[in-house]
């Protein structure tokens, strides 16, 4: 056929649609588990949802890219929420981002932190560092360096922290003395808001729903249970671990390059890359009750709590109750026998590691693979921490190019 597209989450599923809308219908999806979905897969727990995945949102910021998925899910399945996001801090807890909110803290703690920041290398003009510790404390101070975003990163991605590389880290916010005492003086946040600032989120759904929506519009073209293994590019061929064979003038694949177990016609130095790539696994576990916090999620720093996040269900998703956490596969377990919740779920493939050297892997393992006819998309095709809408809207490009 003229298309495979390997997985059917966010990415896979809108390159899909886009090829019907546009009359092709000469593509199949391959996708390993039951259902569509991906890392936004939802399931029931506890009588409401349950994002196995985590916490996925829809931001409001790429109005193509909603116009897009409403046309599948109208927007009148949605609620729209302006971000509340907190960070725990020892006894106290304090909006996100923290550099834009030290005035929630007591005046000692401001002090001490406004002083911090002042000394931070961005500030004083010292030349920026190229370990990713170091380029923390020179972008943050010591202070939120210390306690919140290296123990908080550690959590997430890597005990090495040095293992990552710093080209990712101008996402990070640009910390203004002047912001954040004017922050500390006014009593209101300054500087730029963080993603997801606004975000819509299903009345009656988990963010599965929506995604299952674009399954549904795709009948007869997704092969569920089709677990991809190997892929070879001489033939322009994937194959699954039950010994299906597919083949394509082009193969799309939105997958972990590193779940082939067998790969041929691709140069040993390209491969040896792929083995070089990292990601992390987390866990997400839920427990029942309500939490007294008006937040969506709250950022957990401390080394002693196992879980780096907390999504408060009842806060976003209307008629339910309860809460789920986050943590990284390997810290598992620090969770207590007593408070091991009522459900859990591990996701093998959760964050891509921004780990040194990344970028030049990537870029010559696509550039190669697409001047074989295999093409990389979306947070696994690129190995690129993007968020939903960023992915449907990369795969939206790419489906436009494709029909070129």
């Amino acid at each position: 056929m003229k298309y495979v597209i390997l997985g059917a989450g966010p990415a896979g599923l809108t390159i899909g649609n886009m090829l019907l809308r546009a009359k092709e219908t000469s593509f199949v999806i391959l996708e390993k588990e039951a259902v569509a979905g991906g890392l936004c897969r939802s399931t029931l727990v506890d009588g409401a949802p349950f994002d196995i995945g985590g916490g996925h949102f829809l931001d409001v910021r790429r109005p193509a890219v909603n116009r897009f998925l409403f046309e599948f899910m109208p927007e009148s399945e949605w609620d729209q929420y302006d971000r509340v996001s907190k960070i725990r801090l020892g006894a106290e807890i304090v909006d996100h981002p923290i550099e834009a909110n030290i005035w929630q803290m007591n005046v000692d703690s401001q002090v001490e932190y406004l002083a911090s920041i002042a000394r931070a290398g961005c500030v004083t003009g010292s030349p920026m560092p190229e370990k990713f510790v170091d380029w923390i404390y020179w972008k943050l101070g010591d202070r939120i360096a210390d306690e919140y975003m290296i123990p908080y990163n550690r959590k997430l991605f890597s005990d090495d922290l040095d293992s990552l590389g710093t080209y990712w880290l101008d996402k990070l916010p640009s910390v203004s003395f002047e912001e954040t005492l004017r922050s500390c003086l006014t009593h209101r946040a300054y500087g730029a808001q963080p993603g997801h600032a606004r975000f819509y989120y299903p009345k009656k759904y988990g963010y599965g729903e929506l995604w299952l929506r674009l399954a549904g519009a795709l009948d007869g073209h997704i092969e569920y249970g089709a677990d991809v293994k190997a892929i070879d590019f001489d033939a322009k061929a994937v194959q699954t671990a039950d010994g299906r064979r597919f083949a394509a003038d082009r193969i799309i694949t939105t997958i972990p390059w590193a779940g082939f177990t067998r790969i041929s016609g691709m140069p040993e130095d390209i491969r040896s890359g792929i083995r070089m790539l990292r990601h992390s696994a987390v866990e997400t576990r839920y427990y029942g009750g309500r939490l007294d916090t008006d937040a969506h999620w709250i950022y957990e720093p401390d080394p002693w709590a196992a879980h780096h996040r907390i999504l408060v269900r009842h806060n976003f998703c209307p008629g339910s109750r309860g809460y789920w956490t986050e943590t990284r596969s390997d810290r598992i377990g620090l969770i207590p026998e007593g408070g091991r919740g009522n459900y859990h779920y591990e996701n093998p493939y959760a964050y891509p590691l921004n780990t040194i050297g990344k970028p030049a892997i990537i870029r010559r393992l696509l550039d190669w693979a697409a001047s074989r006819g295999v093409y990389g998309v979306g947070r696994w095709g690129e190995h690129q921490h993007y968020n939903s809408d960023a992915t449907v809207e990369l795969a939206m490009k790419m489906a436009e190019r494709m029909q070129m």
